[in-house]
């Protein structure tokens, strides 16, 4: 069990990096394409690793 744990922590940590990217890049932009706000925000956290990728690829408006 600890060696499975050990395998998984590094995919973890670059969960919870992507998430916090995407949350803070999300909360700062004024506009986001494709979904509404809090439809992005559903993803980012529901999605694990590929909801912030797939904020980050094509939810990303303008600054």
């Amino acid at each position: 069990m600890l060696d499975l744990l050990k395998a998984f922590w590094p995919l973890l940590v670059l969960q919870i990096l992507l998430m916090v990217w995407a949350l803070v890049d999300l909360i700062r932009r004024r506009k986001v394409k494709g979904l509404p706000r809090w439809a992005w925000v559903l993803i980012i956290i529901f999605v694990n690793i590929f909801g912030p990728i797939i904020y980050l690829g094509f939810g990303r408006g303008e600054e």
